[in-house]
């Protein structure tokens, strides 16, 4: 369907009015109005260092002076998008000194107790000891300041049930809060339904799920019982037995919510590595049940997505095809995100198609890529989409 529209700027100004086919994988009178191949980002910015000492002293101020500080430092999160030319915006996430932790404080009955060793390094992390105590939604404040500093069409990222209770329940710490993983997977789903059901009140347009542990049926190393890097992981991992229970966790807190809903599934971010590796073969054909409208995955870094994974998507869902590398430091060009693009449209079409980078630039404060190198990698991404439309309209 080819439809003419012209756009407010963030600025006031008028965008050229232009011609675009827009795509019917959509939910909200917002999400209608994105063009094929819309661009976005999947939620985190690398956060500059005056972000990360601001961060760091959260208990040290006051605590409106570090709220407005920080409102002040998101905004420019917020136009660094827009002037990219992001079809649809975040708030860079930079709240979150990482993008689960920040739940885990504001819900409670969370305590950083558990070592493991991750990448050969001996860590200190959360599991939940007490039941989760937060009563009313956490994250609506913040949701509530994106849509305001905005036009754009907004996206509010949280991370999925499945991934919060593989990663912080521990029979050692966690079985006299709750007594099984299942129980801490039921009631995580009842809060992040909560959650999801109050960013959608705030106004966001979109509500992401993140669930990178998705992703760790795919490798072949997790499944096979091998040896790995992240002691979290090992454990037994049955594709039959667990997928099901976390895709409903999933479906819990997408049920009813009057926005566009994405899952992300992807391989982790780790000082510019993945944490596991593998096609999304295994999985896709999984999502037949999945109650969400588009699935953003990841092409761009080797040991991801293959293309040919495409065949295998759902035909209810939509795609975000990841084709934009966040953990390398070289910068593609804008013709070989055109071509990725491209390969993965001739699969399932430019009606399903979305375009964003592979992940989130930084999911942790502390993770490499400078706010310069988001900016250009947007940029292209920008670019690349826009030509890709053009094609496709014959322009």
């Amino acid at each position: 369907m080819l439809i003419y529209a012209s756009r407010p700027w963030h600025n006031g100004h008028i965008q050229p009015t232009r011609r675009y086919e827009k795509s019917p994988f959509v939910k909200t009178a917002r999400t209608a109005q994105l063009p094929l191949f819309y661009t976005h980002g999947i939620g985190s910015l690398p956060r500059p260092q005056v972000v990360r000492d601001l961060l760091a002293r959260r208990d040290e101020l006051p605590a409106e002076r570090y709220q407005r500080t920080l409102d002040d430092l998101v905004l420019f999160a917020i136009r660094l998008q827009e002037q990219a030319g992001l079809d649809v915006v975040s708030d860079g996430e930079w709240r979150r000194s990482q993008y689960i932790r920040e739940f885990l404080q504001r819900v409670g009955g969370f305590e950083r107790c558990r070592k493991f060793t991750h990448q050969a390094e001996i860590k200190l992390t959360e599991v939940v000891v007490r039941r989760m105590s937060a009563t009313e939604p956490v994250f609506a404040r913040d949701a509530s300041f994106l849509v305001q500093h905005t036009d754009r069409v907004t996206k509010f990222a949280l991370p999925s049930p499945f991934l919060i209770a593989v990663r912080y329940w521990h029979a050692d710490y966690s079985r006299d809060a709750y007594p099984t993983l299942q129980h801490f997977l039921d009631h995580l789903a009842e809060v992040l339904a909560r959650e999801a059901c109050a960013l959608v009140e705030c106004g966001i347009d979109i509500v992401q799920i993140d669930d990178p542990a998705l992703t760790y049926f795919c490798d072949p190393r997790l499944t096979s019982g091998a040896e790995i890097h992240d002691e979290r992981l090992r454990r037994s991992w049955d594709i039959d037995k667990q997928f099901p229970a976390a895709l409903a966790a999933i479906n819990r807190v997408a049920e009813g919510l009057r926005a566009e809903v994405h899952l992300h599934c992807c391989h982790s971010v780790y000082k510019r590595r993945s944490d596991v590796t593998g096609d999304y073969k295994p999985i896709l054909p999984r999502l037949a049940d999945a109650k969400v409208d588009r699935v953003n995955l990841e092409f761009a870094y080797p040991g991801t997505g293959d293309v040919s994974d495409l065949k295998l998507l759902p035909a209810h869902l939509a795609l975000g095809m990841g084709v934009v590398d966040v953990r390398g430091v070289c910068l593609q060009t804008v013709e070989s995100i055109e071509a990725l693009a491209a390969a993965g449209a001739a699969i399932v079409g430019p009606n399903r198609m979305a375009l964003n980078p592979d992940c989130g630039f930084a999911p942790d404060a502390g993770e490499p890529p400078t706010i310069d190198e988001a900016y250009e990698k947007l940029r292209r991404l920008v670019v690349a989409a826009e030509n890709c439309r053009r094609r496709r309209l014959g322009l």
